[in-house]
């Protein structure tokens, strides 16, 4: 990106994850900027690359954050009447808020040293996730250099999973397993019998497969598209002395041949994502979904099981209902044979706050034990 700063003009590498383009109207800012001011800039479109201290700039963005999370003025739009204009207003103000926030900047050097007062150090955080400095000067969000900083702590100490027996390190990109109940219905549910081969479809940090390993599958192998997830379901099955009985395939979808077990936890989501974690959340038309369960037949023993795990969520907001789920399964030449239900555990479902609150408190999660129609079971 260019901008002109004390009749100079300037130029640097603009990154950003979430794909979006150098913005267009750029001003300097350093601290005497207030949060009215810096409001005002933001919601004229314009951008501000930060030169003041670096404390103050996360100041000033925690102060943003707390003007976009405002309510709006009461008549100032519909109120949505269904749960489907519920989520999709939800999703709105997210990117609202997303788009906001995203237009305070921050400088990098070449090295990935923030050359700002005070500033800490980035260096490690940024090569796990941008990859080897190049030398080249860059310009990004805060808010996303900040989780950037925050992928980086979690690498580092880890997410405790007791059905691996250590830890899971998330990689920046990189869903983290902090929602357990999907692990618990995976570490309880039944093994068909002489399961020595399982296919885990897209494994993301590899914990399932770290589990089916854990419960004595002698191999898995575990696919997904993503080098960062990759990546980082290698490092985690080294990291817990599995690699002789997990292997990390880069693939869409299945690996060549059939297993006795194929597990698969999707996206629960059908929407649109708009930054690299939000493919483990927002499957747009539920396409991995319906890939899944279309290709499971082909992939499974006769006396196989395939594993789906996911919640209901979508149900409870209408964007996809359980007749559409059942006759995806149908159609793929599949049968239910048993389903395992758990109530999720996590913050939000306690959360009256939260728009999405109704739907999040009746919400459940299930792994769904399938077979292929013309088999055995």
């Amino acid at each position: 990106m260019t901008w002109l700063e004390k009749d100079q003009a300037k130029s640097a590498r603009w990154r950003s994850e979430a794909g979006l383009p150098p913005h267009g109207r750029l001003v300097i800012a350093d601290d005497r900027l207030s949060v009215d001011a810096a409001w005002k800039l933001a919601a004229e479109g314009t951008a501000m690359l930060w030169r003041g201290d670096w404390q103050n700039a996360r100041h000033l963005l925690q102060g943003l954050s707390r003007r976009a999370d405002r309510q709006p003025r009461s008549g100032s739009r519909p109120a949505p009447t269904t749960p489907a204009e519920t989520f999709e207003q939800h999703r709105q103000n997210q990117g609202r808020r997303a788009q906001a926030l995203g237009l305070l900047l921050v400088p990098l050097g070449g090295d990935y040293s923030i050359p700002l007062r005070r500033a800490q150090d980035v260096r490690q955080a940024c090569i796990e996730a941008y990859g080897p400095p190049t030398g080249e000067d860059s310009i990004v969000s805060l808010r996303e250099l900040l989780a950037v900083v925050s992928a980086h702590e979690w690498r580092k100490k880890g997410v405790p999973v007791p059905a691996v027996e250590g830890r899971i390190y998330p990689h920046y990109g990189v869903f983290s397993p902090v929602r357990g109940e999907y692990v618990d219905l995976v570490a309880a549910a039944p093994l068909p019998a002489n399961c020595d081969l399982a296919f885990d479809i897209g494994t993301g940090s590899g914990i399932i497969a770290a589990i089916l390993a854990r419960r004595g599958v002698r191999q898995i192998v575990a696919t997904d598209m993503d080098d960062r997830a990759l990546a980082c379901a290698s490092e985690n099955a080294e990291k817990l002395g599995l690699t002789v009985a997990i292997s990390v395939v880069k693939t869409d979808l299945f690996p060549p041949g059939r297993a006795r077990l194929v597990v698969c936890n999707p996206p629960w989501l059908p929407a649109q994502p708009t930054s690299p974690v939000e493919y483990a959340v927002y499957d747009p038309e539920s396409r991995m979904l319906r890939g899944f369960l279309g290709q499971l037949a082909e992939h499974l023993e006769a006396d196989g099981e395939g594993w789906l795990i996911i919640s209901d969520i979508a149900e409870l907001l209408g964007l996809r209902s359980r007749q559409e789920l059942l006759g995806w399964i149908d159609a793929a030449g599949l049968k239910v044979i048993a389903r395992l239900d758990t109530r999720p555990k996590h913050p939000k479902a306690q959360d009256a706050s939260d728009p999405l609150h109704a739907a999040r408190a009746a919400e459940v999660t299930s792994l769904w034990r399938l077979a292929r129609a013309d088999g055995i079971k």
